[in-house]
């Protein structure tokens, strides 16, 4: 049986070269079809490969009877539909590791350019101007690099600025002291690589916790004359905030190829002469278009022939009669992980979830997958879906174990989430009540009754008299209302609990006044 594959936007003839040597598989490229058209021809093909210029819609996935899997040439699927792809069965995979290299290569390019004014000094020798002593640079040798994210492409600016003789702190929420150790580099919280560091590059998502993390206050915290790279994501910091500190002389210079807003023409940073910038140029290399053609092809020749897809991105299938029982936890199943990654200040090591009662006697593996994507989601983003975070959690180096137990503790399904860290282990268990939903119902060793949804508050204190009213009174202050509040203690006097549902967003502010408070140990904001 041959099976057949349209290539509806331009790849290299040997990106695609995996496919057109693959036996029982027939290769079209057709790459100035209109929607119109890729809507009538679909339905004859087993696989479709795009890049971004193909916008495979419902409408044309519906249309794919015989389609089982779409490559993406790249990272990013919002050119795909994946709700679509997933309802009608269609696996989707995409390439992200094929730019890993050239993003590593340009983030040293730009760093040793920004060390060395090499565009400022090309510039002004381009106005004829044979001008030494404004170009004055500085040598990376024994300088500090600070890496904010220490992912695919942070470990190999790390490597290669090992490699020019510079020292490397980094930070990366899944990094330990000894994954550091390992890899010569020294271990340091965000604060740490900041304020150690002669340069500093960012590799993390833009997500909510990372928007804006290089702020006004973090500069502060650098060392006078500091210069920045960012070749990840614009947006991870903060423009104004930059600009000021480069015309107060704390920033000595930037480096940037991403914008907040792209294209970025009339930039007020592009009219400073400290700045250098790249127009978004981090993966525009003849080899990393090839390596994302190569892999994204290699994934469907083994997917065609019977494999597993090894970088899919969307939900796979679940049998009928599974899906039936354990759908209604898919909810609660990722709200208890991301619930968890808010108490968690630690690097996770290991996550033990536990299934009782019903849940021991069916498959399980999509409700852990689930679970692993709400703790990860907080620190990697959308990207992390139910396919991919089992994957993501090994390489982060995460003991992943499934437990079943008959035992329920009074409940007809108990499901228990554990995590470890070299610090601490924390727990969390959840169940559905008849007609009432997810719930959560205990916290480490605490009862609780708790919604798994909405702006949370949790709180730990000492069992005094009046804790809870001081908690009360100072959100009233501020115009935050309670929605509901549980209690829980260990015993009279000693550790106890809060955990606040309220009407809106508790700011840092607000959370440092409730810290403040006498017997407050503790307090943690968990959106969910």
């Amino acid at each position: 049986m041959v099976l057949k594959v349209l290539i509806s936007d331009p790849l290299s003839e040997d990106g695609i070269k995996p496919l057109r040597e693959a036996k029982d598989i027939e290769v079209t490229m057709e790459t100035n079809l209109s929607n119109e058209e890729l809507i009538k021809v679909i339905g004859n093909y087993d696989a479709l490969l795009v890049r971004s210029q193909t916008k495979v819609t419902r409408e044309i996935i519906s249309n794919a009877t015989n389609l089982k899997i779409i490559g993406r040439a790249g990272v990013g699927v919002d050119n795909i539909d994946l709700d679509a792809a997933t309802e009608f069965g269609v696996i989707v995979v995409n390439a992200p590791d094929g730019n890993t290299n050239s993003a590593a290569e340009h983030t040293m390019a730009m760093l040793m350019s920004l060390a060395r004014k090499i565009p400022q000094a090309y510039y002004a020798l381009k106005h004829q101007k044979w001008d030494r002593k404004s170009h004055v640079g500085v040598e990376l040798k024994n300088k500090t690099l600070g890496v904010v994210g220490l992912g695919r492409i942070g470990a190999e600016v790390a490597a290669r600025a090992k490699g020019q003789r510079m020292n490397v702190i980094a930070y990366d929420p899944f990094l330990t002291e000894e994954k550091a150790n390992n890899m010569g580099v020294d271990y340091g919280t965000v604060e740490e690589v900041i304020r150690k560091a002669d340069f500093i590059t960012v590799h993390t998502p833009l997500l909510k916790e990372t928007k804006h993390m290089i702020n006004a206050e973090a500069f502060k915290m650098m060392k006078d004359g500091v210069q920045i790279v960012n070749c990840a994501r614009g947006g991870i910091i903060d423009e104004d905030a930059l600009y000021e500190a480069i015309l107060n002389k704390k920033v000595a210079g930037a480096a940037l190829d991403v914008f907040e807003e792209e294209p970025a023409v009339h930039h007020k940073l592009l009219e400073l002469p400290e700045v250098i910038a790249t127009p978004h140029l981090g993966a525009s290399t003849v080899e990393a278009q090839e390596n994302v053609a190569i892999d994204v092809s290699d994934d469907v020749v083994h997917f065609l022939t019977g494999g597993l897809a090894r970088n899919p991105v969307n939900l796979p299938s679940v049998p009928k009669e599974i899906m039936k029982k354990i759908e209604p936890y898919f909810y609660l199943s990722e709200k208890l992980g991301a619930f968890l990654t808010r108490l968690t200040q630690d690097v996770i090591e290991e996550v033990n979830i536990y299934y009782s009662g019903e849940l021991a006697e069916v498959e399980v593996a999509p409700l852990t997958r689930n679970t692993l994507k709400g703790l990860l989601k907080r620190h990697l983003g959308e990207h992390i879906n139910d396919v991919n975070a089992s994957f993501i959690a090994d390489k982060k180096g995460i003991t992943v174990n499934e437990h079943k137990s008959s035992s329920t503790k009074g409940f007809t399904n108990l499901l228990t989430v554990e995590v470890k860290t070299k610090t601490a282990t924390r727990l969390v268990s959840g169940t559905l009540l008849n007609g009432l939903g997810a719930r959560i119902v205990k916290v480490d060793n605490y009862s609780v009754d708790v919604v798994p949804q909405g702006h949370l508050v949790f709180i730990r204190h000492k069992d005094q008299p009046g804790a809870i009213g001081r908690v009360g009174s100072l959100l009233a202050e501020q115009n935050i209302n309670i929605a509901t509040m549980q209690v829980g203690r260990s015993d009279i006097g000693g550790d106890a609990i809060m955990m606040l549902t309220i009407d809106k967003v508790l700011d840092e502010v607000d959370l440092e006044k409730i810290n403040e408070l006498s017997d407050i140990y503790a307090v943690t904001a968990i959106d969910l």
